[in-house]
């Protein structure tokens, strides 16, 4: 299985360099971050309260707490959110935040029939007043034309991660929220039904856990994350790095090779396995590198844990596993280093933005996004990798750029400086 994802965790010291030629360096990692998704002992409200808190307000009873609630309103998985304008060399999209007056206008009738069921307590900032909630409207009729009359559109997720500029501190922090909000509502989607007793599970805290209605059962159910590996395979020898390719990849994309960690096996195993399993080369040495939470992956999986390795080759023949990978072939550093072009994640970068802005216009545009990876004039790359919101991308970037062994070399001296305490 592969996988085109983003992360690395850099000091604050490289924010500023994100536009380098060869590399692109974040503070932190696409969907991490959340500044609203923390433990805070002077929260405004707590999640255990938070509901009633809401619910009292929905219903109009006088009970002020002094805070603010802010809803983000999805469909289908999709956020609502706003385009600023038509310069798409900046950050020109916004979440489309909601206050419970005009969440309520906009329902109008359905707003009557609230449910616990629909909202998720997302967090809060104590320093503002302001408490944040998500919830799903896919089932509300009409929606799309009430809020195109404001300019706010349902966005998919990977769109707006596309169009994001990331070296924007309050776009990044958008995306986490977007992100961490979507994983819960398909959480909420997939738990209805507890898988002990097969009885319906109602939520808790405000929708951060559910429980088994059944008296005789009452299992607690967290939301799960399924984790990933991600690995760039690196024959060291002959400095070349193993890349592979799927059918469903957009032309001249080569990625990492990644995968699913089965039942009893370490994350260590689950590299060496994937990686024997889809191009038959046998993997000795592990070194991890970073994760990445992953939100935008199909509903039935709401969130994965994308978790970086370098992977030191103990062989070189590949022998590829059809049925997974259509591609699988070792690339040299000088070549890699060519396939960071920015030219391609700028272009994406700005058809992106520009869907955005057209969507929340009321613009239909059917161009596949495919087609977002080609260059407005000049000679194509013959190879990319994925972008800077992939994790791919920064194992490679870091791999070609010769971060790697210095990643490789502090964590040989962590384990050594772990195992003489045992």
């Amino acid at each position: 299985m592969l996988f085109f994802f983003k992360a690395l965790k850099k000091p604050a010291s490289h924010f500023n360099q994100i536009f380098s030629k060869m590399s692109i360096k974040l503070n932190s990692h696409v969907f991490a971050g959340n500044p609203i998704n923390k433990f805070n002992k002077n929260d405004a409200v707590s999640a255990s309260s938070a509901f009633k808190t809401l619910k009292d307000r929905i219903l109009n009873r006088k009970d002020d707490f002094g805070v603010k609630f802010e809803v983000l309103a999805f469909r289908k998985g999709r956020p609502l959110s706003g385009s600023v304008g038509d310069d798409f060399r900046t950050q020109n999209w916004h979440l489309g935040w909601l206050n419970l007056s005009d969440f309520r206008g906009v329902l109008e009738e359905s707003w009557r029939n609230f449910s616990e069921n629909e909202f998720v307590y997302l967090g809060s900032k104590p320093e503002k007043d302001v408490v944040y909630w998500a919830v799903d409207v896919s089932e509300e009729e009409g929606l799309v034309n009430k809020f195109g009359s404001r300019q706010l559109c349902f966005t998919e997720l990977r769109t707006l991660m596309v169009a994001t500029d990331w070296a924007n501190q309050m776009a990044m922090a958008d995306l986490a929220i977007a992100g961490h909000a979507r994983a819960l509502l398909e959480w909420h989607k997939t738990s209805r039904f507890c898988g002990s007793c097969g009885e319906k599970t109602v939520p808790m805290e405000a929708g951060r856990r559910k429980e088994c209605s059944s008296e005789a059962c009452k299992k607690r159910i967290y939301p799960r994350v399924d984790p990933v590996v991600i690995m760039l395979v690196i024959d060291k020898q002959n400095d070349r790095a193993l890349l592979g390719r799927q059918q469903r990849f957009v032309p001249r994309m080569w990625s990492c090779l990644a995968g699913f960690i089965e039942p009893g096996e370490s994350l260590e195993e689950a590299v060496r396995r994937e990686t024997w399993e889809e191009t038959g080369i046998e993997v000795g040495e592990v070194i991890y590198h970073s994760s990445q939470p992953w939100p935008v992956g199909p509903s039935s999986m709401p969130c994965q844990l994308m978790v970086g390795f370098f992977a030191y080759a103990k062989s070189l023949e590949i022998n590829v596993d059809k049925e997974e990978l259509e591609d699988a072939k070792w690339h040299n550093r000088e070549d890699i280093k060519k396939a960071l072009t920015f030219a391609e994640y700028e272009k994406a970068q700005k058809t992106a933005a520009m869907k955005v802005n057209q969507m929340c216009k009321g613009v239909e545009r059917s161009q596949s996004l495919s087609a977002d990876f080609n260059l407005e004039s000049g000679e194509l790359a013959p190879m990319f990798v994925p972008g800077p919101y992939a994790i791919a991308h920064h194992l490679i970037s870091s791999w070609a750029n010769g971060a790697e062994e210095n990643s490789a070399s502090a964590q040989t001296k962590q384990l050594t400086s772990s195992m003489s305490n045992l």
